[in-house]
């Protein structure tokens, strides 16, 4: 699933690529309990359970998730995600989609 991520202040930054399910939640769990009620937590993921599991954890922990969306597919692990390229030329095998999420904590 794929919905328009809005411009947004981003406050914590977590990176979970090459992680798989439960990693990813239980990391953006203990950021969440840092974080202050409003503030916004950008994902990156490569686990496609993330899908799933982040809409889900917002659902039931009441905290907002402001969209979630593809950067890109067929992506190496090694990447750095700043050099990721949607229409890329490049053929060199790759293995990993990469997911973004952006979620907001409830506030108290």
């Amino acid at each position: 699933m794929n919905t328009s991520i809005p411009d947004t202040l981003i406050h914590h930054h977590l990176d979970t690529q090459g992680l798989i399910c439960p990693e990813p939640v239980m990391m953006l769990h203990r950021v969440i309990r840092k974080a202050d009620g409003g503030e916004v937590i950008e994902i990156l993921a490569t686990d496609p359970a993330t899908t799933r599991d982040i809409p889900n954890f917002c659902r039931h922990l009441g905290h907002e998730l402001i969209g979630q969306e593809t950067l890109a597919e067929n992506v190496s692990l090694d990447a750095d995600p700043d050099e990721i390229t949607i229409d890329s030329d490049d053929d060199t095998p790759a293995s990993v989609t990469l997911y973004r999420y952006l979620v907001k904590k409830k506030t108290a």
